[in-house]
């Protein structure tokens, strides 16, 4: 479940001040102000590079959907067919090749991980309960948020998110609000993942059963 896809998900010098203070800023507005999201991404996987050899690189692409609270699906397209799907209750990760389908309590497995940071909490309140927070320099034209586990346990040593703000239409009222354009995640191994979301769309109205898992027929459903 770790060499693959998301599965490690779900199981510097500073700048000037004004660049560390954006980050935390964004994260509350989109923590705040998005309420569900449909987007594409592409994921880069590096692993520690060996003696003497160059680092490995592994490439992914899928698209991405999330619905506050609790709720949100992967799909991996390439280069291998995987399914992620958080139902509120249950996390679902259905590998095609396998034709297996794990299932877990998503409470017991989702508190420290980036998809608590990205589709879960409302509040940063209630992202200091699982994270330390604070700003990152801006680069690439974004707001970044380091955030760290508090949980000594678990796979991943750190998180950094980037945001890009993004204005509301002009025929509405509504405030600004900040877009998630990147993902990045450091293992306790070493290894570093980077997603890059594209075509963010921002409070889409998403069918009821977008999160709704149901196994392949003749799939073997393993629960931990």
């Amino acid at each position: 479940m770790l060499s693959r896809g998301l599965g490690a998900l779900i199981f510097v010098a500073a700048t000037s001040s004004s660049a560390w203070a954006d980050g935390l800023k964004s994260l509350e507005k989109f923590v705040s102000g998005v309420q569900s999201g449909r987007a594409e991404f592409t994921q880069e996987v590096t692993a520690p590079a060996k003696e003497g050899q160059a680092p490995r690189i592994k490439t992914s692409s899928g698209s991405f959907e999330f619905s506050r609270p609790n709720r949100f699906k992967f799909v991996y397209r390439k280069p291998f067919e995987q399914t992620i799907v958080g139902d509120g209750q249950t996390l679902w990760l259905y590998d095609a090749d396998l034709n297996q389908v794990t299932a877990r309590k998503q409470a017991d497995v989702l508190a420290s991980t980036p998809a608590a940071l990205i589709a879960s909490a409302g509040s940063l309140q209630a992202l200091q309960t699982h994270f330390n927070l604070s700003n990152a320099p801006d680069r690439e034209g974004l707001a970044w948020v380091l955030a760290t586990p508090k949980a000594r346990d678990g796979a991943l040593q750190s998180i950094q998110v980037g945001f890009r703000e993004t204005a509301a239409a002009p025929s509405t009222s509504a405030p600004e609000v900040s877009s998630l354009a990147v993902l990045e995640m450091v293992d306790n191994f070493g290894q570093r993942s980077v997603l890059s979301f594209k075509a963010m769309a921002l409070n889409p109205k998403l069918a009821t059963d977008t999160f709704v898992f149901v196994a392949p027929k003749g799939a073997d459903v393993l629960r931990p």
